[in-house]
């Protein structure tokens, strides 16, 4: 549900994952993998990307996106 609900939010703001990545100073391809659902996250990482996608943390956890 994380994963899923990153990418509705990079997407409707219209960044890449590259540029999330950079945003939220994490790597590229764990930013694919989390939207994949491939890796798991640890919440300093979790609240990296809420902040990176200005939402908060809770919005991205909770079924359905929510900003």
């Amino acid at each position: 549900m994380f994963g899923r609900n990153v990418q509705l939010r990079r997407q409707s703001i219209g960044i890449s994952q590259e540029e999330l990545a950079f945003r939220a100073g994490l790597h590229r391809t764990y930013i694919g993998m989390v939207e994949r659902a491939e890796r798991s996250i640890s919440l300093q990482n979790a609240k990296k990307i809420a902040d990176a996608l200005n939402v908060k943390l809770d919005n991205l956890l909770n079924d359905g996106e929510k900003t």
